[in-house]
């Protein structure tokens, strides 16, 4: 698994056969609407996008699939500890 740093570094080299997922697609899979995933991308907690072109950008489909693992790894932790 990618560590939290991987997942949020927009530098990141992408996976052989990383997929891009467009916004629709982010909201989709995380279940946040646009404003959170740009707002929590700014703060650094949310895989930054990537420009595609002048107009268009996208994610990285496997720092989505560790954004969302780090957040069910942490779900697992505090149900542990209750």
């Amino acid at each position: 698994m990618r560590s939290k740093e991987q997942a949020m570094d927009s530098n990141a080299a992408p996976r052989k056969g990383d997929s891009v997922l467009r916004i629709q697609e982010v909201e989709r899979r995380t279940g946040l609407r646009r404003a959170s995933i740009y707002r929590r991308a700014a703060m650094g907690t949310f895989p930054k996008q990537i420009r595609l072109g002048p107009n268009t950008t996208g994610w990285l489909e496997s720092e989505i699939d560790g954004f969302l693992a780090e957040a069910v790894a942490k779900r697992d932790a505090q149900v542990g500890t209750k």
